[in-house]
């Protein structure tokens, strides 16, 4: 992303997956040589680029310190970058809990903290609905989307303190057409929740190649531990939750056909389907999704802004979606995703289809949307919504 720092310019780099801890700023002479990391080209050709650009023989020690840098911060897909990742994944895999990735960023690290910033985005505790099956909340930053969060858990009663809640999050980062499982307990600032440790090894042994266990992604994603942040506060910490990690279904948004036509994810419905029957009111069902990401910041030509201009066309459209979904029309709702590639970029698409195909009698309701501007020029959308059979 461009440098936010405003007396060192240039292009700030950073590793979301968090397999390196650096950050590096790239000043602007130096960004054009980037393209040159690609596997094809050679140290001289970087040289080469560095003289063309300055005239100074001496330029091509720039490109040095940069190898230098990119490889010391494990920026390089080479040996020193698969050694770190491979650390990384040996770390989480060993580990004995998922522990929290975002408390200090994304909501507060401090108990009691929480608790007051909780009860501000939730409001007044209320009965919630009996019928609800499930909720599709938001996974954007929940400063942001709170009024989204509050609509979809105010619909959650203590009825349902002693519920499996099935988690289907956004895999920012993982493979496509892949789950990620996990048999850690999620911590949160609050304790450490339970994972339905049986339901994590039903679904390995039924679909183990659509599968990635203790799959490093959960490590570093947001769009469960919020989640499990929100559950939490609501039931207490010691909840039970089945958190699966839903990659993108790039084969068939790209490729054509439908998500079950790859044989790993048919088997991988298949097993979640026959657990959603055979558990029924035992389950709930809890979607960590966001919607459009327009704007600049998401390789859009034009500076996007909420609820104005181009956005409005992408309401919608996000709105013909969400019809497909409250429907439960989910070969309509992937028609429109497929549509133009799905230019609307949905993060939460592979959630909500997986869903759809694995509670085909699950019907939902909008109870909020909304858009927000993550930035000046860019604008995530999301929404808050129940689901009744």
């Amino acid at each position: 992303m461009p440098s936010p720092v405003e007396d060192r310019p240039g292009l700030l780099m950073r590793d979301s997956l968090h397999y390196s801890d650096s950050v590096l700023i790239i000043p602007p002479h130096l960004i054009d040589c980037l393209s040159l990391f690609d596997g094809q080209h050679t140290e001289r050709d970087l040289h080469d680029l560095l003289y063309r650009m300055s005239g100074d023989l001496r330029a091509g020690e720039a490109g040095d310190q940069l190898t230098a840098a990119l490889t010391r911060s494990g920026f390089l897909q080479d040996e020193a970058f698969a050694t770190i990742r491979e650390a990384r994944h040996r770390e989480f895999a060993e580990a004995p809990s998922r522990v929290p990735a975002h408390a200090g960023t994304g909501y507060p690290d401090n108990t009691e903290e929480l608790n007051l910033v909780m009860r501000h985005w939730m409001g007044e505790p209320g009965e919630g609905d009996a019928e609800v099956m499930g909720i599709a909340a938001p996974h954007v930053s929940p400063e942001g989307g709170y009024e989204s969060y509050r609509a979809a858990y105010s619909k959650l009663g203590q009825q349902m303190r002693e519920k499996t809640f099935v988690v289907l999050g956004t895999s920012h980062y993982g493979a496509p057409d892949k789950f990620g499982l996990t048999r850690k307990p999620y911590v949160t600032p609050f304790g450490a929740a339970k994972t339905n440790i049986a339901l994590v090894d039903e679904l390995a042994g039924a679909a183990d190649e659509a599968i990635g266990m203790e799959d490093y992604c959960h490590s570093v994603e947001h769009s469960i531990e919020f989640q499990v942040v929100f559950l939490q506060s609501i039931f207490g910490p010691d909840i039970q939750v089945l958190p699966i990690l839903c990659g993108s279904y790039f084969r068939s948004i790209y490729g054509g056909g439908m998500p079950e036509d790859e044989d790993s994810v048919k088997r991988f419905l298949g097993s979640l389907g026959e657990i959603a029957e055979r558990e029924k009111d035992r389950l709930c069902w809890v979607l960590g999704v966001d919607m459009a990401h327009m704007g600049v910041r998401y390789g859009d030509e034009f500076a996007a802004l909420a609820d104005a201009d181009e956005m409005l066309a992408v309401g919608g459209r996000d709105r013909q979606r969400m019809d497909r979904i409250a429907e439960g029309d989910s070969a309509g709702f992937w028609d429109l995703v497929r549509e133009n590639r799905d230019d609307l970029k949905w993060c939460g698409s592979s959630p909500f289809y997986t869903f759809m195909k694995v509670c085909p009698q699950a019907r939902g309701r909008l109870e909020r949307y909304e858009q927000w501007n993550i930035d000046e020029q860019s604008v995530v959308s999301f929404a808050g919504m129940s689901f009744r059979r």
